[in-house]
């Protein structure tokens, strides 16, 4: 089971330079019957199906999106919401209530309806305030008032802007993930993840086979190497460099580099 981030990471729509035919042996590799495909996403299901028509991208098998608050399996060509997923991340969610307690935080404002989520807040803020101190505060407002919630804090460097996602406490992209693996008997052997950016940590910096592309944040890179050899992870965490087969490691071709690394048995099904 293949589980990738989109925007930066499968879609090449950064600042770094993509890898001519990388998309097309990204495709070769998932249309093998025994490679399962998921999207994991920031976006909504309309926002994805965009992303697939715009960049010819292949059909996942399931896709998880608006940062892990809703699933959904690709069933004859349509989608089917997974309400087990719903039920799971349901249970805990008091929307209202953390919209009313961050009513008053000046550096928080609103994202557009369209953005918000079943069970998703998303917030702007400024790209260059003190992450970690307003997590630690947002954080402190949710345990006083018992709300089992999630922060996921990243960066739109193309529109130079902080984005905050609130989510039920079990809701994260790496919860999900895990609940794929669970409920299609995948394990450590038979997962890889990919990602790029600041709201992929959690599961990059886990025990999950994960791959970091070559054009993720530098920030992010730092970040995630120092929690796995904090955490003795090591071997979980493989950061693309550009180079394997003749590409440059960055959004599908860092993909392909961090498979060929976990699954070398894979490589056939990669080969240009």
């Amino acid at each position: 089971m293949l589980c990738t981030d989109l925007d930066r990471t499968l879609i090449p729509n950064g600042n770094e330079p993509e890898s001519p035919n990388a998309r097309e042996r990204f495709r070769r590799l998932v249309s093998d019957p025994g490679v399962t495909l998921a999207y994991v996403s920031g976006r909504d299901r309309g926002l994805v199906e965009k992303a697939i028509a715009e960049y010819d991208l292949p059909q996942p098998d399931y896709l998880v999106g608006d940062v892990g608050t809703s699933l959904y399996e690709r069933l004859d060509d349509d989608w089917r919401l997974a309400e087990d997923w719903a039920r799971e991340i349901g249970a805990d969610w008091g929307g209202d209530r953390i919209r009313s307690l961050f009513a008053d935080r000046p550096e928080l404002r609103l994202q557009e309806p369209e953005k918000q989520g079943r069970f998703k807040l998303s917030f702007y803020a400024e790209a260059d305030l003190d992450a970690e101190r307003l997590r630690s505060e947002l954080s402190d407002l949710l345990s006083a008032e018992a709300i089992r919630a999630t922060l996921i804090w990243s960066l739109d460097e193309q529109a130079g802007v902080g984005l905050l996602d609130v989510l039920p406490e079990r809701a994260s992209k790496f919860h999900a993930v895990e609940f794929l693996m669970r409920k299609l008997g995948r394990d450590t052997r038979t997962t890889v993840f990919s990602g790029d950016s600041g709201n992929d940590l959690e599961v990059l910096t886990s025990y999950i086979p994960a791959v970091l592309v070559a054009n993720g944040h530098p920030d992010v890179r730092e970040e995630a190497v120092a929690h796995t050899r904090a955490n003795d992870l090591d071997g979980t965490l493989y950061c693309a460099k550009g180079g394997w087969s003749g590409m440059n490691g960055n959004y599908s071709a860092g993909i392909l580099e961090g498979v060929a690394h976990f699954r070398p048995d894979l490589i056939p099904l990669m080969e240009s």
